[in-house]
């Protein structure tokens, strides 16, 4: 399976990034065997508008099943939920952490968003 966390880093040592639209990085993991892969978010980053729905037009164009992350907003997740991608919300720690805790089962499927639009 192919998940997307939210990162501050480049590699799994990095810490999660809680904000999923707006995201510095996302790693693609495959669970299966460990390949990983960064793709940076900076078009994102700093957009004045739209970040969570293009950002999550990004992830699904990447083949994920799934993204990890700290918290999503409604955009972002509707634009998900249309790709068919499930939500994973309060990821903290390293990368590697929060993909313990997804494997594991310790985080949380969501069905909604859990944070307003533009949360800081």
């Amino acid at each position: 399976m192919k998940v997307a966390i939210t990162s501050q880093g480049q590699d799994l040592e990095g810490a999660v990034d809680p904000r999923f639209g707006r995201a510095k990085c996302f790693l693609v993991v495959d669970t299966d065997t460990g390949e990983l892969a960064a793709n940076d978010n900076s078009q994102n980053l700093n957009a004045m508008q739209g970040a969570g729905i293009q950002a999550g037009r990004n992830v699904a164009e990447l083949g994920v099943e799934a993204v990890i992350t700290g918290n999503v907003g409604p955009k972002a997740f509707a634009t998900l939920q249309a790709a068919g991608v499930k939500v994973y919300v309060g990821a903290t720690g390293s990368a590697r952490e929060a993909l313990e805790k997804f494997k594991a089962g310790e985080l949380q499927c969501v069905s909604q968003p859990n944070v307003e639009g533009h949360w800081v």
